[in-house]
Parts: C-alpha cells; sequence; structure tokens
C-alpha cells in the first residue's frame, strides 16, 4: 500500500503530465495553424509580415552578437578573492560511470584551489556496474573525497541525485558537474574570482568539446557549444538573460536552496533552474574561459535521444513557468529575449516543417523561407565568431568546408523539436531520465 506522500507524489507527477500534454498539443497546433495558413486560408500570403518578421529577428540577432565584441575573455583581479576565499562543494551524479570516473577523482583532487576550502561529493546513483568498487578504493586513497550511495528505485534522476547529496554539504557555492567532466588546474580560483567580483548568484563555465576530431557529429558538436556560448555572453550583456547547460554550473547554495533545489519533475534540472533563477532576478554569468571539457556524443543515435531530451525538457519549463514570465516583473527587454529565442528555438521548426511538407506534396512555394534563412544566417555567424574567439580548452574548428557542413547538421533541431512536441501532445509523460553514455 503507498503511503499518503508518495500518493501526493505520484497524483502531482499526473497533475504535471496531464498540464504539459494540453499545453503541447495547444503549442503544436498553434504551430500548425500558422504553417497552413499562407497557403490554404490567405487569398494572398502575409509577405510584408513575414519580411516585417524576418528584419526584426535580424536586428536583434545582431545586436546580441555584437555585444561579445568588446567583452574580454574574463580576465579579473584575484588579490581580493585570495584573502576572501569560499567554502565550495563540487557535486557529480554518477549512475554507471566506470569508464570515466577514475579520471574525473584524479582531476578533481588535483585542482589548484585550499584543501580544507574544498569538499568533494561523488553521488553513486544506483550505479550496476563497477563504479562503487571504482569509488570505494579511490574514497581509501583521498580523504577529501565523500560518497553518497543511492538506490537504482529512489527516483528523481540527476535532479533527485542531487537533491538528497544536498543534506550533506556546507560550502557556500554549489560546483555541478558531469562525470565525464574535465577541468584545468586553476579553474575553481578562477571561476570563484569570476563570480564574486561580479557579484553573480551562479555561473556557467563554457562547455567545450573534449573529442572534437573523433568523426563529423563530434566536430559539429564542438561547433554548436561555441555557437551556444557565443550568443550566451550576447543575451547576458543585451537583456540580462542567461542560462545554466548542467555540466560546469556554478551555484550559490543560498541561492539555490531558495529556489527550490532541483527540479525532479523535468528531464533537464539546468533549464528548469535556470527560469527559476531568472523569475527570481537572481544573475548568471557566463564564463568563457578556461571551460569546462566533456565527451560529444560519437553516434547519430546517441544524438538523437540527447536532443530529445533537451527539446522536452526545453519546453517543459516554458509550459510550466509560462504564466508566471509574462506575470513577471522581469523587463520588457528579458521578456522580449525569452520570447524571441522561444520562437526561434520552439514554434520555428514547426512551422517550416509543415511550410516545406506542403510545398512538397501540394508544389506550392515556401513561404517562411525568409525567416528560417536569417535564423541560419545567424547561428552561421555566432558559429564562426564563436570558433574565432580567442580562447583556452580544445581546439575549435574553423576549417570553412566544416563550418559550411555544420549548417546541413542544425537542420536536425527541424525534425527534432516537431517530433518531441508530437510525442509530448500526445503520450501521457513518465519521467525517465535517460544518461549519455560517456565512453572516456
Amino acid at each position: 500500500m503507498k503511503s499518503k506522500s508518495n500518493f501526493n507524489k505520484v497524483n502531482s507527477d499526473n497533475s504535471f503530465s496531464r498540464s504539459r500534454r494540453l499545453k503541447s498539443f495547444i503549442f503544436l497546433v498553434s504551430c500548425m495553424l500558422i504553417g497552413v495558413y499562407p497557403h490554404f486560408f490567405s487569398k494572398k500570403p502575409p509577405v510584408f509580415a513575414i519580411y516585417v518578421t524576418s528584419f526584426i529577428v535580424l536586428i536583434y540577432g545582431v545586436w546580441v552578437l555584437s555585444k561579445n565584441i568588446k567583452l574580454s575573455n574574463n580576465v579579473c583581479d584575484n588579490n581580493e578573492f585570495l584573502n576572501d576565499i569560499p567554502t565550495l562543494d563540487i557535486l557529480v551524479a554518477a549512475r554507471d560511470e566506470q569508464n570515466v570516473i577514475a579520471r574525473l577523482v584524479e582531476r578533481l583532487v588535483s585542482l589548484d584551489y585550499p584543501s580544507e576550502k574544498l569538499k568533494i561529493y561523488i553521488i553513486d546513483d544506483g550505479s550496476v556496474d563497477n563504479t562503487p568498487n571504482i569509488l570505494k578504493k579511490l574514497s581509501q586513497k583521498y580523504e577529501r573525497l565523500n560518497i553518497i550511495s543511492r538506490s537504482k528505485n529512489d527516483g528523481g534522476g540527476k535532479s533527485g541525485a542531487l537533491n538528497h547529496a544536498l543534506q550533506f554539504i556546507s560550502g557556500e557555492w554549489v560546483f555541478i558537474l558531469d562525470a565525464d567532466a574535465q577541468l584545468k588546474n586553476d579553474t575553481l580560483q578562477r571561476v570563484l574570482s569570476f563570480a564574486q567580483n561580479g557579484s553573480w548568484s551562479a555561473v556557467q563555465l563554457r562547455k567545450s568539446v573534449i573529442n572534437t576530431s573523433k568523426n563529423f557529429l563530434t566536430t559539429c558538436q564542438g561547433i554548436e557549444m561555441a555557437m551556444d556560448a557565443y550568443f550566451q555572453v550576447g543575451r547576458l550583456y543585451s537583456a540580462g538573460i542567461s542560462e545554466l547547460r548542467g555540466n560546469g554550473q556554478l551555484v550559490r547554495k543560498d541561492i539555490l536552496l531558495n529556489c527550490g533545489s532541483f527540479n525532479e519533475n523535468t528531464v533537464t534540472d539546468d533549464l528548469d533552474l535556470s527560469l527559476r533563477l531568472i523569475l527570481s532576478q537572481s544573475k548568471i554569468g557566463i564564463f568563457w574561459d578556461p571551460p569546462v571539457m566533456e565527451e560529444a556524443v560519437e553516434d547519430i543515435f546517441a544524438l538523437f535521444r540527447q536532443r530529445q531530451r533537451w527539446a522536452e525538457g526545453g519546453l517543459q519549463r516554458f509550459f510550466d513557468y509560462g504564466r508566471e514570465l509574462i506575470l513577471s516583473k522581469l523587463t520588457f527587454i528579458q521578456k522580449f529575449d525569452l520570447t524571441y529565442f522561444f520562437i526561434l528555438q520552439y514554434a520555428l521548426p514547426i512551422i517550416a516543417l509543415v511550410d516545406l511538407i506542403i510545398c512538397i506534396v501540394f508544389y506550392k512555394s515556401p513561404v517562411y523561407w525568409p525567416v528560417s534563412l536569417t535564423a541560419f544566417t545567424l547561428s552561421a555567424s555566432a558559429s564562426w565568431f564563436g570558433c574565432h574567439k580567442k580562447h583556452e580548452g580544445p581546439v575549435l574548428p574553423n576549417n570553412s568546408i566544416k563550418m559550411s557542413l555544420y549548417l546541413f547538421y542544425l537542420s536536425h533541431w527541424f525534425i527534432v523539436i516537431p517530433l518531441v512536441t508530437l510525442k509530448m501532445s500526445i503520450f501521457p509523460k513518465k519521467i525517465i531520465w535517460k544518461k549519455t553514455t560517456h565512453l572516456g
């Protein structure tokens, strides 16, 4: 027989699922109608409106990207920081990470940070491979390594593991890493100094791919991360909007607790937390150098599994907090920025796909191509500038041929977003965290 608390949790999960399914359906139908309307319900396609929309997309996008030009690469004075070094807890949720966990621990214990100020916690989240045995041996070797164990059936995925660990930590700052993360020796000192000097509530390190040269997919993911970071920096200094990316995220513990910790009813804890931080007027800084390095997935099937989870989590947060965003005290430019990127990331792929299908089936001319072309142009520009910006860490691809092929790679989002939205609209959602396999 279920306990009352479990019964309430099940009801809460079902409520989340029903609400998201309805909102997904409304969003999907709305985008499809927008895609269909010019072809069948309008005597004259709204050409002027399309071009005006494209112009607005272009102008704001260029303004966002331009904010990167005069910014330095996180150079700051360490003197004040060295006089008041904060306490820091590193948290890593690890499930079946036997290929990379030893390398991560060896890296963490060798980081340049005062030992009395730093504690390392690895959460063994119900691993069924050799991860528990590896961690046991490492904990005997390193005194400041703390192992927290959970059952595989404890639930909550990565969010649940991190929430469980919060009861054991006492540091002023929490640094969240994935099991495949790699850092430079001085990363902690530099990012904490940046966080304190900038009075940030949270900081996201730029993510960089360690296996960029493995194949075409990993090369494209390396470019994509540079593009994302370039956009993030621009959004931060144009509208005050930026987001966490899961791996390499630094958060003040008191701010994290005040925001409700990690949401166990979402598949992307980082995106969900980002939106709650934004709503609470907490500032998220973007730290360009040094980056947090991680593995890119190496095959198309793993890529689509990963991107479906990202797309679903991205939509979930807007469906969950949409009302709060509309009624919030965010500035006009902040609301505009969130709306702008929501439309480009989630609405445009569905509208453009419907437009394309109609063109192919009924031999009609596409209508929304100017908006799609503008979005691709901005993405290409952010990718080129991001890869050519001075940086530390792995070499970023900047070959012209690779950059051109990368735009073809980006089109996978025009398949992933519609597919995920359709699935969210039809099927009741059972929260399942599909981890990315790290090969080491």
